[in-house]
């Protein structure tokens, strides 16, 4: 049995106001998990040799992988919304263009989608190296009790 698409309708309540509010709260998002993602990497320097290690290799590596397509992810993320925010102004310049005024509406209830399931990613992706280099601080001796 095929199951139908779900189609969300987010029109119904978007108004300028809100669609600019989300953007600009995804922008934050977004930036704060650039800097997280340099951080990462930083991360991922300092225990190199301990990550390369044949117990850790195998999933260091995906790891890695994902954080390299996520981090190109968010760029594109990040400047597929400033463009998506800088549009907003055919929901206010009073020309009443009712065709691209709704088209603008559902290109945001995409992006809704789209960035909110890149945030679970993302999440997904942090916990799992948090997790990997405790497991390797508890191996080694260097992370401290309590």
């Amino acid at each position: 049995m095929k199951s139908k698409e779900k189609k969300i309708k987010y029109g119904v309540w978007l108004n300028a106001e809100i669609m600019h509010n989300n953007s600009r709260k995804w922008l934050s998002e977004l930036e704060f998990a650039k800097d997280e993602q340099l951080f990462f990497d930083d991360l991922i320097k300092s225990y190199t040799l301990q990550l390369i290690d044949s117990k850790y290799f195998s999933d260091t590596k995906k790891i890695i992988d994902r954080l390299s397509l996520l981090q190109n992810e968010t760029e594109t993320l990040i400047r597929t919304v400033r463009n998506h925010d800088k549009g907003i102004s055919i929901m206010l310049d009073d020309s009443y263009e009712v065709e691209k005024e709704e088209a603008y509406k559902k290109k945001h209830g995409k992006l809704i989608v789209v960035v909110n399931s890149f945030m679970e990613k993302y999440k997904t992706l942090k916990s799992e190296l948090f997790t990997l280099i405790a497991e390797i601080l508890k191996d080694h001796k260097l992370l401290l009790p309590g």
